[in-house]
């Protein structure tokens, strides 16, 4: 079985826990860790910058491209960043992650 983090940015600690609620509760991810964070970023030109709140879920990689499909139906972003990496790890704990997503 292969594991992998995706993670993506929200603009709101009430929107990275909604997602995170869903998708733990849909049993797509065993894990997610939320983190206040500030970005800087190029958008249509401009410099900007924000606080933003920083999602790092914890799945089987199966599940990659059903977290990406239900974080993006749930993401108030335009472009919102969804990007994933398989990860390895201790196997009692990647152990977990598996028997948290099936």
């Amino acid at each position: 079985m292969m594991y992998s983090i995706v993670y993506t940015t929200t603009s709101s600690k009430d929107e990275a826990r909604k997602i995170a609620a869903k998708l733990v509760e849909k049993k797509l991810a065993a894990c997610v860790n939320i983190h206040a964070i500030d970005s800087l970023y190029s958008w249509e030109g401009n410099i900007e910058e924000d606080e933003e709140f920083a999602l790092s879920i914890k799945t089987i990689t199966s599940k990659v491209q059903e977290i990406t499909e239900n974080t993006r139906k749930m993401h108030s972003y335009e472009l919102p960043a969804i990007i994933s990496w398989e990860i390895s790890g201790e196997s009692d704990y990647l152990k977990w992650i598996a028997d948290s997503v099936k």
